[in-house]
């Protein structure tokens, strides 16, 4: 039976809150593989309008909208020509304002992604800026001459491979680009190109949108004097953010990214966005050393961005409760008055169940504990229905990532294939045409039709979970105090004001103690994956969640 939030009828409107991103749980869809409308095999802005009431019936607070404006697609919109407007493969500017318009009306915000560290090559920007070094934006973008010899000014490398640097012969220059050669990186420290883009998210704000997620936002600024990286220490190296046979993992990135110069830009942007109010940013830190102190940095005051999230719970590392434990601590720690949020999947990364060898019923222990976790969730589509990382064949690949490391690393593909909508039909619901990646077929034993009306299902547990985390302030606003740990479980105490609800999770597939503290506990909370309170109040079942609480 599907969990009803009895402490807030009106659940699903949109309230005047202007905290109502802390604890919020956001919905990522990734408009080419949410649903197609139109029988091009991409999806867009009008499938995912079809779409907005089952999101709206998880629960969720807000969804967050992966690029959809003009670009060639290099990267599949994380390479902009146009920031004003939507590309027509994903519909037009009336669809997006209908978009906003049906969110609304279902009680779900809209977050959009802006990219703002670089854009694409076909960009009319960087048309101007190349063409000359003295055109009225000859200096938007990073140039810089070559070394005596001809080589790159510096030793900057690539997330995508190879050199930072862009030979090109027009301006005689080579300009930087931290991914791909078509995505030449903007330069912020010019006054004019921060005017613009802030320009560019009062344009969005303006059209009723309720935040942003903000890509790469550590990037946006470099070093002045473009000193080279040093050397990281293999035992220092990490895949957080990028797999080990990428040799961006060998160095410090401490010039190329990282500069302190962001946080002035950061309190721009967040003074602009006080301005309309009740808005939200979200940014993402690529770092693999310091993300923490960086989310810290960040988020510190009330002055800069609302919250962030690293790659420590997207990346490979072992699921255990001594992990989850570290980085809850650390978090605690350094954030002080900031905000984390929390990802185990997303369209960079490899589904988590398939990452972390997860299966049904560990599954629901790892999600019970992401959403019980202190500061914002995301949930990237699919994720409720248990989906695992699809296979995709290099004749089928599109990631560019993919195609530079293959076959070691298969690029983000498999976590982009279309989302499986009715189990009967070779494209799951998703076209009516060959779609732009395969449809995984194991998928769609695990379609939303399959589970919709299954109270036993994935999607029905998802559903009921976030139901538990909105009906309790302890899981959306409270502090976290770690209890107990160990590779095989973690437990710790929310509290908020009088109030503390004790959240334990066994990791594993053996019984172990229950480390339940001293205190007048009540259990019949009716969570999902509970252990009643008539069975061993002592021990904690294989792959089970316990919730207790305790009023003031």
């Amino acid at each position: 039976m599907t969990y009803q939030d009895p402490h807030d009828a009106n659940s699903r409107i949109l309230t005047a809150d202007p905290d109502w991103w802390r604890g919020a749980v956001i919905y990522q869809i990734y408009p080419r593989s949410f649903q197609d409308s139109n029988s091009d095999g991409i999806g867009d802005l009008s499938g995912i309008i079809h779409r907005l009431p089952y999101v709206a019936e998880l629960g969720v607070d807000a969804i967050w909208i992966s690029p959809f404006f003009r670009s060639p697609m290099l990267d599949f919109g994380y390479d902009i020509t146009d920031y004003r407007d939507v590309d027509p493969i994903f519909g037009s500017i009336g669809d997006f304002d209908a978009l906003i318009h049906r969110a609304h009306d279902l009680g779900l915000r809209v977050l959009i992604d802006l990219v703002l560290s670089h854009t694409s090559s076909q960009h009319p920007w960087f048309s101007e800026s190349r063409s000359s070094r003295d055109n009225a934006r000859a200096d938007w973008y990073v140039w810089a001459d070559p070394k005596p010899d001809g080589t790159p000014p510096n030793n900057w490398l690539s997330i995508f491979g190879g050199s930072a640097w862009q030979w090109d012969g027009e301006r005689m220059q080579y300009f930087l680009h931290n991914f791909l050669p078509e995505q030449p990186d903007l330069n912020l420290h010019n006054p004019d190109v921060q005017d613009e883009l802030l320009d560019v998210a009062r344009f969005w704000m303006e059209r009723g949108v309720d935040g942003f997620r903000l890509d790469t936002v550590n990037f946006y600024f470099h070093d002045r004097e473009l000193k080279d990286n040093p050397p990281l220490m293999k035992a220092e190296r990490t895949e957080t953010l990028a797999p080990a046979v990428n040799p961006y993992n060998f160095q410090d990135h401490i010039h190329d990214k990282n500069q302190t110069e962001n946080l002035a830009f950061l309190r721009r942007l967040r003074a602009l966005m006080e301005e309309f109010g009740l808005r939200t940013a979200l940014g993402e830190v690529g770092d693999g050393q310091i993300g923490a102190e960086l989310q810290a940095a960040y988020t510190a005051d009330g002055d800069k961005l609302h919250m962030c999230y690293d790659f420590e719970f997207l990346s490979g590392n072992a699921p255990t409760g001594t992990f989850f434990a570290e980085t809850l601590d650390r978090t605690n720690r350094m954030l002080a008055d900031g905000w984390a949020c929390w990802a185990f999947s997303n369209h960079d990364v490899q589904r988590h169940a398939t990452r972390w060898s997860l299966h049904d019923p560990s599954i629901r222990v790892f999600a019970a504990l992401l959403l019980s976790l202190r500061g914002s969730v995301c949930l990237y589509q699919g994720e409720e229905l248990g989906l695992t990382e699809a296979y995709v064949a290099y004749e089928d690949l599109q990631d560019p990532y993919g195609k530079q490391f293959w076959p070691k690393f298969r690029g983000r593909d498999g976590a982009r294939t279309p989302l499986p909508w009715v189990q009967d039909h070779q494209y799951g619901g998703f076209t009516d045409t060959k779609p732009w990646l395969p449809v995984a077929m194991e998928h769609l034993q695990q379609a939303v039709g399959v589970q919709q009306a299954d109270d036993n299902s994935m999607l029905s547990f998802y559903r009921d979970m976030i139901a538990f985390r909105r009906a309790y302030p302890c899981l959306t606003k409270g502090t976290l105090e770690i209890v107990d740990a160990s590779n095989n479980a973690l437990s710790f105490i929310r509290k908020h004001g009088a109030d503390r609800l004790f959240c334990a999770f066994n990791l594993s597939g053996e019984e172990i103690p229950l480390p339940l503290p001293e205190g007048d506990w009540v259990r019949d909370l009716g969570a999902p994956f509970t252990v009643h309170p008539s069975e061993n109040s002592s021990v904690l079942l294989p792959w089970q969640a316990v919730f207790a609480l305790e009023r003031g």
